[in-house]
């Protein structure tokens, strides 16, 4: 295939934009993805989180930008990829639409091609997976399809890279044709009343971009926008009693008082004809096809879940163990370049700044690249080879009766490791409402970073033989909280009928590697550009606020001290009391003082309230900022001996009881909030979820420190 890679400029003479649209499992992507030596531009669609994909290429002194629109069943707005699929074909400027069709379930696919009809748009119908439909004995006349639609018609195989010049040369023709009349012809009764509206229009002359033709079926089919356009022009006032008319003929003609249901047999109706005259299947001995034997094993009611629960606990394992490989080389690098860019660096403040501040921020970016890497090519394996939605049904009846869909799952089994790959993975759930109650949901399971908390406390105040139970009541006791907080939001703040929860079974497909590979690629550089940044300058803010204002006078005086003690014991002891005091007076030491009566009901004091706040930076920074409280010095860790010794003799049972309640709850890192805003849609979310999080985590420490007092 001759196609060039010079970089071109977008809008010339032979520029042709084109709109990349079908539904979901199609091999849309994977099509765009088989024109080689394409250049893709990653980014998202205005206003939304939702990834958009441009691929530029040149092809026979033709420019091409491909628009990779969300798969949708069918023009609703049920989900927020179809609307951003309705609006970017109702509103944006392309010069026609490349439907992609699934040869091996034509008359399904054809409900979205028979909108696209009705748009008077120009359209050229790519037959994909040729290839299967072969093996399938399931041979389509293309030539005579064509000629049926009104719409070009070209069998390809993005697999195979077969027809895609051939989809290319078509797309051509049609660009350069003046005028493509689609061939989309409904009953009698609906034709009459498309008639009579179009007649009415043109006696009026009303001016409009789209077709007479076009305006009267969406006015039949009741459109909001459609209506609202007509509704303030002065032929409202003779056109209305023409539609109430209209709608009673088609529903009376239908048996059925919705008109969406009488549109959608219409439609069916026309998919039926034309499979029934391009479309022949080779009778053979009817047996069970591949996907049906998978499935007979994978979705069996019996042993479908623990087989699934294997492959979580497998792709678990694989992104926070083998993932914690390059984590380790990561944090050794930024410990060593810290250390040596601060050797040469003079000036204590610049060299803390630096080196604390601003490198330490972008370790902590950096750090999460290797986990999100696995993860999602893990997720884009489940997705790619069509396992995805039997996931959703294995485990929809469990979830629902917390009022979760069963695709939650991965998102919430995610989040034991690292909220933020739980976060975007999140994007799965398809519905907005479904979406929204998973990533406020995600925070309650325990993630990786909060264990050294955990590993701290219940060194210091259980047993080592009782350790291992009691830090896995933690976890399973977050969950369970978790999943009685997505049923009360159910309840409350999303609360309402359940929407339908439809699943397509795609067949089973071997995974494209160039597609995991965009797939990965792109999301892990849309992390590190969009949250890094952020997460770099919150980092320097904690740094801020933990080491100002300082105290010269109290400096001198401990410096004075050092210099004459004797031993080196004594020396570390007064360095560690000059870091706590210091940090006592801080801007952050400040904000404890002052927030120590409100977490006084739980039992904590003004160190651990610091402790808290530190923590949301990081969870990791509660052990190290407990350290530097308690004059042991920051580089402790929770198997620290001294540390754990001091916090038994300082804090009471019930404060920590309390304290890990908290730490269980409460808003997530900074790293991870600010991913969850992103995901979310807003920044108003995040001060929902703050609200959420640090109310929730208030009233079940409160109670968990009564109860303990009871015990202690």
């Amino acid at each position: 295939m001759n196609v060039d890679n010079t970089p071109t400029c977008p809008v010339i003479a032979n520029h042709i934009k084109i709109a990349l649209v079908g539904q979901p499992n199609v091999g849309k992507s994977m099509l765009i993805n088989s024109v080689s030596n394409s250049h893709l531009h990653v980014g998202n669609f205005s206003g939304v989180t939702v990834d958009k994909t441009e691929v530029l290429f040149d092809y026979k002194n033709h420019h091409f930008t491909v628009v990779d629109l969300p798969g949708t069943y069918a023009f609703t707005d049920y989900t927020i990829e179809e609307r951003v699929t309705h609006d970017y074909l109702c509103a944006e400027a392309y010069d026609l639409i490349i439907n992609v069709v699934d040869s091996t379930s034509l008359e399904k696919n054809l409900q979205l091609t028979a909108e696209l009809m009705s748009m008077s748009k120009s359209i050229v119908i790519a037959l994909n997976m040729d290839d299967e439909a072969q093996k399938e004995n399931i041979f389509i006349n293309a030539s005579y399809m064509s000629e049926l639609m009104g719409i070009p018609c070209v069998k390809v195989s993005a697999a195979t890279k077969s027809g895609i010049e051939t989809l290319l040369d078509a797309v051509i023709s049609v660009k350069e044709e003046p005028e493509q009349e689609t061939k989309l012809i409904f009953s009698e009764p609906v034709e009459e009343e498309i008639a009579r509206i179009t007649q009415y229009l043109t006696k009026h002359k009303y001016k409009a971009v789209n077709s007479y033709r076009n305006i009267a079926i969406n006015l039949l089919k009741n459109n909001k926008k459609t209506y609202a356009k007509l509704h303030d022009d002065p032929i409202w006032t003779e056109l209305q009693p023409i539609l109430i008319e209209a709608s009673k003929h088609v529903e009376l003609h239908h048996d059925s008082d919705d008109i969406k249901e009488a549109f959608a047999e219409e439609y069916a109706s026309f998919n039926r004809g034309i499979v029934a005259e391009v479309l022949k299947q080779d009778a053979t001995v009817e047996r069970k096809t591949l996907t049906e034997k998978i499935d007979s094993v994978l979705i069996n009611p019996i042993v479908g879940i623990p087989i699934f629960l294997f492959f979580m606990w497998g792709l678990f394992q694989l992104t926070f163990e083998i993932g914690s490989i390059p984590m380790d080389w990561i944090d050794a690098f930024f410990g060593w370049f810290g250390e040596t860019l601060g050797a040469t660096i003079s000036n204590d403040d610049v060299r803390s700044l630096i080196v604390d501040g601003l490198i330490a921020g972008v370790g902590a970016v950096v750090l999460f690249v290797p986990n999100i890497i696995i993860l999602f090519i893990g997720i884009a394996l489940l997705e790619s080879t069509g396992y995805m939605s039997r996931v959703a049904f294995l485990l929809d009846g469990f979830f629902h009766k917390f009022g979760m869909h069963g695709q939650s799952f991965i998102p919430l089994v995610t989040g034991f490791g690292c909220s933020i790959p739980a976060y975007m993975s999140a994007r799965i759930l398809k519905n907005d409402r479904d979406r929204l109650l998973t990533l406020f949901i995600i925070g309650f399971m325990s993630c990786g970073a909060r264990l050294p908390v955990y590993v701290l406390f219940i060194g210091a105040f259980f047993s080592p033989e009782m350790a291992g139970n009691v830090l896995f009541a933690v976890y399973i006791g977050g969950a369970m909280m978790g999943l009685i907080a997505a049923k009360i939001l159910k309840m409350t703040a999303f609360k309402g009928a359940d929407e339908p929860f439809v699943m397509e079974m795609p067949k089973y497909r071997l995974p494209s590697a160039k597609l995991i590979w965009h797939t990965v690629l792109t999301k892990t550089m849309m992390y590190l550009k969009k949250a890094g940044t952020f997460i770099a300058a919150a980092t320097i803010l904690i740094w801020f606020l933990s080491n100002y204002p300082q105290n010269l006078i109290l400096e001198e005086e401990y410096a004075t001290k050092i210099e004459n003690a004797v031993g080196e014991e004594n020396k570390s002891a007064l360095s560690n009391k000059l870091a706590e005091s210091n940090l006592e007076q801080s801007y952050l030491g400040t904000i404890g003082k002052f927030s120590e009566p409100i977490f006084e009901p739980l039992g904590f004091d003004w160190k651990m309230s610091v402790a808290l706040q530190t923590g949301l930076a990081a969870k990791e920074v509660v052990v190290a900022t407990l350290g530097v409280l308690y004059a042991l010095g920051d580089e402790v860790d929770e198997e620290n001996n001294s540390l754990i010794k001091a916090i038994s003799k300082n804090i009471s049972f019930a404060s920590a009881i309390s304290f890990i309640v908290v730490i269980m709850i409460y808003l997530p890192c900074l790293a991870a909030s600010v991913v969850f805003t992103r995901e979310a849609g807003g920044i108003k979310y995040f001060f929902y979820l703050f609200a959420f999080t640090s109310l929730t985590a208030y009233f079940m420490a409160y109670i968990a420190y009564n109860i303990a007092k009871l015990f202690s």
